[in-house]
């Protein structure tokens, strides 16, 4: 029952008018984004990071996760009708529904995707209002031991899944954990890794480097790898209403998507490729027609697009409760909570209630603002298709240069712009993660604070985080997702 009148009180901040003018601009921005190849969520969100100075902290979220959402409903689009995912996450939807869009069946692939993207999103967010109390509860238990440990499964995870390889993710991740150290130590009051620049004493804004990164690196990125000619956009056939014969046959899938997608979501790096092949793979296995697949099976839309949805929702709850994020784009909107002075965590739901349940009711809202959108209005994105790449990296780099400059009015910010940028272009060149840079710098100083407490409580005992038996089972789960694999390796080379 509380979480019921928590719920009912944050549709009454979501309602207002301000909020919902907020919350339509966010999905409206994030399909947008969605149907354009390349960008993504957390690059339009990183753009938009400068707004956090001016914008009420509730009206920025909600616009914030508008975008997120709007961005997963929106890469279906991409894939169907380009063969161009947007997302890793979209790749899957692109196998079966470019193929239906060739053999005529564009407007079906595009239906069920925007059905199972909102049914999985509805049912998401259900799990988000009654999972998050729960966990909450859970993370009450955690000390400075507890949440150390925890950041370094978190650092493990991270610098495992998230990158081609774990030495790959690990080199981002520490090169992320030296940018979150520059500046001032709290403790000894001496300074650290300034170079004698007094513009650094108070460290580098983790705003500007996520911009850099996702906006001005990924922009370099993308224009530096355009296509001369590009595949033509399939034109939307068909009627929008799907037939009797297709819902039959996208229900299942996407309540199996669903069910597959939000627990790994909600995963320290579950992510969102991991469901959309999993629910691919069970769908080709429990189909009636599995001669289909690879030839434009409506099953292999609907479950992976559900399934790409409902894990986006599930990315929120370690988030909101932990302090945790899983995915880049969470990376970006927990920078977002830092530049309010907020601390996501199991305290956030009682200091900032309005927040957090306006946030949450403002997502079913903007999945039926999103349904809405998609479904009649496939023709309107698809002419975005048509913006001329040149004049959209342009935009996106002036953006990226005003809005950086307008946080605090200093040269020297835009030239840590445009150096984390062009590094960050390196490191899409070279196959090098980025989210792990963020991750790093935002959780790197915080897993510093609570090892420092931890040893102050314990008189410097470092048997603290082995002889509490939660901070021990992260340990030994970190211990073990890096063992594993090489363990893994030796096996597979001896049987050879």
């Amino acid at each position: 029952m509380e979480t019921l009148a928590a719920l009912g009180n944050g549709f009454a901040v979501a309602l207002t008018p301000i909020n919902l003018v907020w919350a339509a601009v966010g999905v409206t921005v994030g399909t947008a984004i969605g149907v354009l190849p390349g960008l993504g969520p957390a690059l339009t969100i990183a753009l938009l990071l400068p707004i956090t100075f001016k914008v009420d902290a509730t009206a920025a979220f909600i616009l914030f996760a508008g975008i997120y959402y709007g961005a997963m409903y929106g890469g279906s689009t991409t894939s169907i009708l380009l063969n161009t995912p947007g997302e890793s996450a979209t790749i899957i939807t692109s196998l079966e529904g470019n193929k239906m869009a060739k053999r005529g069946r564009g407007a079906a692939a595009l239906a069920t995707a925007a059905i199972g993207s909102f049914v999985a999103g509805t049912f998401g967010t259900v799990g988000i209002t009654f999972l998050a109390p729960v966990v909450v509860e859970f993370a009450l238990k955690f000390g400075p031991a507890e949440y150390f440990s925890l950041m370094v499964l978190a650092f493990v995870t991270v610098s495992a899944v998230l990158g081609s390889s774990a030495i790959r993710g690990l080199i981002t991740l520490f090169f992320g954990i030296f940018l979150g150290l520059i500046g001032i130590d709290l403790q000894s009051g001496q300074p650290r890794f300034t170079f004698g620049l007094p513009e650094l004493l108070d460290g580098v804004n983790v705003l500007i480097v996520a911009v850099g990164l996702f906006a001005v690196g990924e922009t370099l990125f993308l224009a530096a790898r355009r296509k001369h000619a590009p595949e033509g956009v399939l034109p939307v056939t068909g009627s929008l209403w799907m037939s009797k014969e297709d819902w039959r046959r996208s229900v299942g899938p996407w309540f199996r998507g669903t069910a597959v997608g939000f627990p790994i979501g909600a995963m320290p790096a579950g992510g969102a490729e991991i469901p959309t092949f999993l629910s691919y793979w069970m769908e080709k296995k429990l189909s009636k027609k599995p001669e289909e697949f690879g030839k434009g099976a409506i099953e292999g839309v609907a479950g992976p697009e559900a399934a790409n949805n409902a894990s986006a929702a599930g990315v929120l709850v370690p988030m909101l409760t932990l302090g945790l994020p899983t995915s880049a784009t969470a990376a970006i909107m927990l920078s977002a909570f830092q530049s309010y002075g907020i601390n996501p965590g199991p305290l956030l739901f009682q200091t900032q209630p309005d927040l957090v349940w306006g946030l949450i009711a403002s997502l079913y809202i903007g999945n039926v603002m999103l349904l809405v959108l998609n479904l009649p209005l496939v023709g309107l994105w698809v002419k975005i298709l048509k913006i001329p790449e040149p004049l959209l990296y342009g935009g996106i780099l002036i953006f990226a240069t005003i809005g950086t400059y307008g946080i605090s009015q200093s040269p020297i910010d835009l030239v840590i712009l445009y150096v984390v940028g062009g590094i960050g272009y390196l490191m899409r060149r070279f196959d090098f993660p980025t989210a792990p840079v963020i991750i790093g710098m935002i959780l790197g100083p915080l897993a510093e604070q609570n090892l420092r407490q931890a040893l102050t409580i314990s008189q410097g005992d470092v048997t603290t985080f082995v002889t509490r038996p939660l901070s021990a089972t992260l340990l030994a789960i970190s211990l073990l997702l890096v063992l594993l694999p090489v363990i893994w390796t030796l096996v597979r080379r001896r049987r050879a």
